[in-house]
């Protein structure tokens, strides 16, 4: 899945960026203004979208003498599909967290981050998740290698993308922050929250150990 335009898994065409943008405004937009917004095409050709889209009841169109305003059609046949492609990448994070809460040994946080959590990437790029264990599962735990296993697992099965997880436990996160780092600014900028405790908070309280121990 193309993680920075995912409805282009099934729409590969100029039409996925063009429908995306509609998607997301209740308000009739230009054609200049949905090019801006798509990021890709011409101008011309986003125009030509539209038209086509309009031709078939998809999308309305206001003439107000010097301007055309698009707006989708959301009573349409179609929508619901339109707007169900738009939105997979909040599906694969909701169905990410609801793997999660089925866990037996909960984690003490998960997160996305990387080029899901930004909106970037491509067809190529990791799925990229943060998952910190408790402290007191040994290392090589079968039960969490295997909830972990079936978790990037689902990724692959739900998008095709592969899995990258970084899994510490507490413990090993105070020494990331104790050290300083970098990677510690992958996790947090942005981060989405799956399940667990804020990341912040984690910090805050490594933070305070370390501190504690100097």
């Amino acid at each position: 899945m193309d993680l920075s335009s995912p409805i282009s898994t099934v729409v590969p065409s100029l039409d996925g960026p063009v429908l995306h943008v509609l998607v997301q405004s209740e308000e009739g937009l230009s054609g200049r203004q949905i090019h801006k917004l798509a990021g890709s095409g011409s101008v011309a050709g986003v125009r030509l979208v539209l038209q086509r889209l309009a031709a078939t009841g998809l999308v309305h169109v206001d003439d107000l003498g010097n301007s055309l305003l698009y707006r989708l059609n959301r009573k349409h046949l179609a929508y619901p599909a339109v707007e169900f492609l738009a939105d997979l990448r909040s599906t694969l994070i909701s169905r990410l967290a609801d793997e999660l809460s089925g866990w037996r040994v909960p984690p003490v946080h998960a997160s996305v981050y990387g080029a899901l959590a930004r909106g970037d990437g491509d067809l190529d790029s990791d799925v990229d998740l943060l998952l910190i264990r408790p402290d007191h599962l040994d290392t090589g735990d079968v039960r969490w290698e295997q909830q972990a296993g079936a978790l990037m697992q689902t990724v692959v099965d739900l998008t095709g993308n592969p899995a990258h997880v970084f899994e510490l436990s507490r413990t090993e996160l105070a020494d990331h922050l104790a050290t300083e780092d970098p990677i510690l600014n992958d996790w947090m900028q942005p981060s989405i929250p799956l399940t667990g405790l804020p990341l912040e908070a984690l910090l805050a309280e490594a933070g305070q150990l370390t501190s504690a121990a100097k």
